[in-house]
């Protein structure tokens, strides 16, 4: 029988996205109204390129947005336990690739390029960067959580009151 150790940490990662579905409908009906008045009245005007460069917006705007929501399904899940870290990274098709580095080496490393900060562990030689699509805030509570974490597993504090003094 097999014991498996509990987890230490663990953290789900999302991206955020504020637009809803219905608020992504609301903005795309918004903004071909407002670019089909446009094309109507630069068309009334004998502006036709314009006219047909404003009905271009559209699709152009569906694309985007539907790129924008089809992102936000990438996940991150982050698993420290006794014996290893785990991060399952699952892509937005769906497809998933799993890490799993010791513990025993394990470091959590800010390391910063260009001015952006970036959430490193490593072990052994190995290397995955956890929290990349965060912003610089929320990468920097993740750093701060996961090294935490990573301390409070290596330097266990046991109660135990008869050993206490008095």
């Amino acid at each position: 029988m097999s014991v498996v150790p509990l987890p230490v940490f663990e953290a789900l990662l999302v991206p955020h996205r504020s637009l809803s579905r219905s608020g992504m409908i609301a903005l795309i009906c918004a903004i071909g109204l407002f670019s089909m008045a446009i094309g109507l009245h630069f068309g009334l005007l004998g502006a036709w390129p314009v006219a047909a460069f404003s009905l271009l917006e559209i699709p152009t705007v569906i694309v985007l947005l539907a790129l924008n929501s089809r992102r936000a399904r990438a996940t991150e899940l982050i698993m420290l336990t006794t014996d290893a870290l785990t991060v399952i990274q699952t892509d937005p098709a769906g497809r998933r690739t799993q890490i799993s580095l010791p513990a025993a080496w394990l470091r959590v490393e800010l390391e910063e390029r260009q001015g952006i900060p970036h959430v490193v562990v490593t072990s052994n030689g190995r290397r995955c960067e956890v929290g990349a699509f965060l912003h610089e805030p929320n990468k920097m509570s993740l750093f701060g959580a996961l090294r935490d974490a990573l301390y409070r597993s290596r330097n266990p504090q046991f109660d135990n009151p008869q050993l206490r003094d008095g």
